[in-house]
């Protein structure tokens, strides 16, 4: 087998694990490029190539990732991971504690762990490996990974509780959720939301977004079903799309082109949160990008010729 099928071969895992660390799309993928420019450039062969490369796409993410938290701290507005529609590591027996892991709550949990949690925490309780080769990737001794990994599960256990809500359930909740949004139905939203929900969307400075976080059941529902029924009369659609292993939607203009993204986490039967990634630099990788101030326009001149 050549170097460039080896590689192949790995190179969904070693997307996903540079997401799950990064939680950004771009980012992964240049962190996934990177480590194959190291492999080819190596002049030995190593024993195991799979993980010589979840190695070195480990020690080139944590080096973005500390970069990347710089730049996070400077970040206009709320930050949210760049929405993923598919994870390419497929692994049937384990696939419902991948997709977890890769849902938004999981990733803004992860946001709050040190560069060495996260990356710790990725390698061995999402993707099982031993500690010999955790402590291999990130340059520290078996012992101190020990350590990193009960910290990191008991900052990620408190944060959120874990409930494994069945798909259908899931998937009927959210079916019911479009329905009353396209019908801007105010009642029919409010007894899907949990009450403490909350909105949030990240426009990250480029794009209209919510000045704040919008808490409570009432207060969303009368949101999410005025704004929708003014954007439908733009011509803007959406369609349902699994969106980081959740329920959500991909938002269009009438051109087709993509003007945000938006997820519901769904817990005990309820929404719990909504999230919605409007930043045009998160949406490239799904297609052409609208643009998201000029409907805002239209929405507004639509709204005052009707009044």
């Amino acid at each position: 087998m050549s170097r460039i099928e080896e590689f192949q071969e790995v190179r969904p895992l070693l997307f996903s694990i540079a997401y799950r660390i990064l939680g950004g799309v771009g980012e992964a993928e240049d962190a996934v490029q990177e480590t194959w420019l190291r492999f080819e450039a190596s002049p030995a062969h190593p024993r195991s190539v799979k993980d010589f490369l979840a190695a070195t796409v480990t020690r080139i993410s944590i080096d973005v990732l500390r970069s990347a938290r710089v730049r996070r701290e400077e970040y206009v507005g709320p930050w949210l991971p760049e929405p993923l529609l598919a994870d390419p590591y497929e692994d049937p027996a384990r696939s419902a504690e991948l997709a977890d892991s890769v849902s938004t709550a999981a990733l803004l949990l992860l946001e709050r762990l040190s560069p060495l949690e996260r990356v710790v925490f990725v390698l061995r309780e999402v993707f099982d490996f031993g500690f010999p080769e955790v402590a291999s990737a990130v340059g520290r001794s078996e012992a101190a990974c020990r350590q990193l990994a009960v910290r990191a599960r008991r900052h990620m256990s408190a944060g959120r509780p874990r409930f494994e809500a069945d798909r259908g359930e899931r998937e009927e909740l959210a079916s019911r959720f479009f329905d009353a949004l396209r019908e801007g139905d105010v009642a029919g939203l409010r007894e899907l939301l949990a009450a403490d929900v909350s909105m949030v969307g990240d426009g990250g400075g480029r794009a209209p977004q919510l000045a704040r976080a919008v808490v409570g059941a009432e207060n969303v529902a009368r949101l999410a079903a005025s704004v929708f029924p003014r954007m439908a009369r733009v011509d803007v659609t959406f369609e349902p799309h699994e969106i980081n292993g959740e329920p959500g939607a991909i938002f269009r203009d009438r051109d087709g082109k993509v003007l945000h993204t938006l997820a519901l986490d769904v817990l005990d039967g309820r929404i719990q949160a909504i999230r919605l990634v409007i930043n045009p630099d998160k949406l490239g990788h799904l297609g052409p990008v609208a643009d998201a101030w000029a409907i805002t326009r239209e929405v507004r001149r639509a709204r005052r010729s009707a009044e």
